[in-house]
């Protein structure tokens, strides 16, 4: 897969970052995004350095840092052939009827139009024939996710948009989303630190899940394995939505 190069948004740590570690084992070149310029250089470092992983820092739903990314990518490794959303944010928790509408917008115009305008560069940057996109959604875009909702909410969009998106630029660009369960990283932590034990006990698989769980499942997507896969989500939650079992 030399002649992959890949943009992972999100990826100083966590689920982002596993899934570039897992592409530049598999030859590919790619691009980390994330809002700390150290975090980021770090993990692009860390990754291989320079001749495989860039680190190009800002804020998912600026345009102007959009743009730079894929300036940067076309500068160095050449026309991008993957793109991995995995910006997402959440930063309020409690029910809807009392959530601040100013923090609701923020959320849709990062997790949504955020991603689109992503796609939207993408395409600009030479994505095309043979070129694969992943949307990181959630298990809380299928079901009641209740603290959460409205980070639900815009989880359920992104599988939507990702149907969309894979009926408009088929058959050139494959489109699909995995949803995750509970994974264990910084940004997950609120949902089970102290009381893991509770969380783990409504999961079938009996313990909740790691990034590489779900890199390996974005490699899948994005290879020539899945070549007539589009348009589809893949579930990663250890079995949590086949008991109905919601927080």
């Amino acid at each position: 897969m030399s002649d992959q190069v890949a943009i992972v948004t999100g990826a100083s740590r966590g689920i982002g970052f596993a899934i570039a570690q897992r592409f530049v084992a598999e030859g590919y070149k790619v691009c980390i995004t994330g809002r700390k310029p150290e975090a980021l250089e770090q993990a692009a470092k860390d990754l291989g350095g320079p001749s495989v992983a860039l680190a190009v820092a800002g804020k998912g739903d600026d345009p102007d840092h959009r743009a730079a990314v894929i300036d940067t990518v076309l500068g160095e490794f050449g026309p991008i052939t993957t793109l991995v959303n995995n910006i997402g944010i959440n930063p309020v928790y409690g029910p809807l009827g009392e959530m601040d509408l100013g923090a609701a917008r923020k959320i849709f115009e990062v997790n949504i139009i955020g991603t689109l305008g992503w796609v939207q560069e993408a395409l600009r940057g030479g994505l095309s024939e043979g070129g694969s996109i992943v949307n990181l959604s959630s298990v809380s875009g299928l079901t009641a996710s209740p603290g959460i909702a409205f980070y639900g909410i815009t989880k359920a969009a992104l599988l939507h948009l990702t149907k969309e998106l894979a009926v408009e630029l088929a058959p050139k660009v494959r489109v699909n989303a995995v949803a995750p369960g509970i994974v264990k990283t910084r940004f997950a932590s609120a949902l089970y630190e102290g009381y893991e034990d509770e969380v783990v006990a409504t999961y079938p698989m009996a313990r909740l899940g790691i990034p590489e769980d779900v890199s390996g499942a974005v490699h899948f997507l994005c290879s020539p394995d899945a070549g007539w896969i589009t348009g589809q989500t893949i579930v990663i939650d250890g079995g949590y939505t086949l008991t109905g079992a919601a927080r």
